[in-house]
């Protein structure tokens, strides 16, 4: 059995980030708090504390691990669009910038 939370936090603190600093890549964020926030809104489907308690991959459920893994899979092969989760997470947050 493999252990989701654990590939989860490789992903986003450790694969992810230093993916982000490729040349060429173009993705909105590059650090490791910001990738899970991402990913665990997306997951959530909003702001992600006001659904799991903190810190959130103690309080992750096997399947919600699994899913985290599979959306940083998706982020890491463009399968899923990062500036566009990026942005819903930030409207969720009332934090996204006016376009001008």
């Amino acid at each position: 059995m493999i252990d989701p939370v654990g590939r989860y936090l490789t992903l986003t603190q450790q694969v992810m980030p230093r993916l982000a600093s490729e040349p060429g890549r173009n993705w909105p964020v590059r650090n490791d708090h910001c990738f899970q926030r991402i990913v665990l809104d997306t997951l959530c489907g909003g702001v992600w504390y006001d659904h799991l308690a903190r810190p959130a991959y103690k309080h992750l459920t096997y399947e919600q691990a699994l899913q985290a893994v599979s959306l940083c899979d998706d982020i890491i092969t463009g399968r899923a669009n990062l500036h566009d989760m990026n942005r819903q997470s930030l409207a969720w947050r009332g934090k996204l910038r006016k376009q001008v």
